[in-house]
């Protein structure tokens, strides 16, 4: 087995069978210290949140690949924060999309004249080139078509994905009280035909979830959901 990449929440490790090896940190993402899933750049380490992030991925992504929704997900290891997945091309060097049904985060500090904090979205998407010089920018899809990075019928598969992904996140977490504000996911190309799939995780580290209008941390909403 070998590390192949090492990222801001988890290590890639090639297990030279065909399949890769997710490990996970307990690092999170924000800024001085402060949690925030938009930020790209490791804020804080939180005791607990690789294996908190991993079984919310781990039940997420069983729940997705039963509605017939493409995933890499092979099996996880809960004990050793590991998670085994199917090798992925990414768009690019990688994007992230954004499902937003709330206000919040970037997109409020981004358009907060026009729109105010908690506002409800109606699940619009976004996407995000991963560039942490550059601060993650947004781009269109006719941008992204130009650059090479994707097609606009891609673009329209993966904007038709996230929200079907997000609404079985929305739905899982309304079933415990909570509700959704915002979710990124990633996306990439599997298997000999090269077909659009999720890859990376679904945890609290890259989802906003709320309470009674109280903003839930990771650990807090791993309790939440699993107990």
């Amino acid at each position: 087995m070998k590390k192949i990449y090492q990222g801001k929440t988890k290590d890639v490790f090639d297990l030279e069978n065909g399949k890769y090896l997710l490990k996970f940190k307990d690092d999170v993402t924000g800024e001085n210290g402060v949690f925030d899933p938009g930020a790209n750049t490791v804020g804080l380490t939180m005791e607990g949140a690789g294996e908190a992030g991993l079984k919310l991925t781990k039940f997420f992504f069983e729940k997705i690949n039963a509605q017939g929704i493409a995933t890499h997900f092979v099996d996880a290891d809960i004990a050793n924060r590991t998670m085994t997945v199917l090798p992925a091309t990414v768009f690019g060097e990688g994007v992230e999309v954004i499902c937003r049904y709330r206000a919040v985060g970037s997109f409020l500090r981004r358009y907060g004249k026009y729109i105010k904090e908690g506002d409800s979205l109606n699940a619009y998407v976004e996407v995000t080139l991963k560039d942490d010089d550059r601060n993650d920018p947004l781009i269109t899809d006719s941008a992204l078509e130009m650059l090479g990075v994707m097609d606009k019928n891609e673009y329209k598969i993966l904007e038709d994905m996230t929200k079907k992904i997000a609404k079985i996140v929305k739905d899982e977490l309304a079933k415990k009280g909570l509700e959704l504000y915002d979710i990124k996911f990633e996306f990439g190309r599997i298997g000999d035909d090269k077909h659009i799939a999720l890859i990376d995780e679904i945890s609290g580290g890259n989802m906003r979830a709320y309470k009674d209008g109280k903003y839930i941390e990771p650990l807090e909403l791993e309790r939440l959901m699993l107990e």
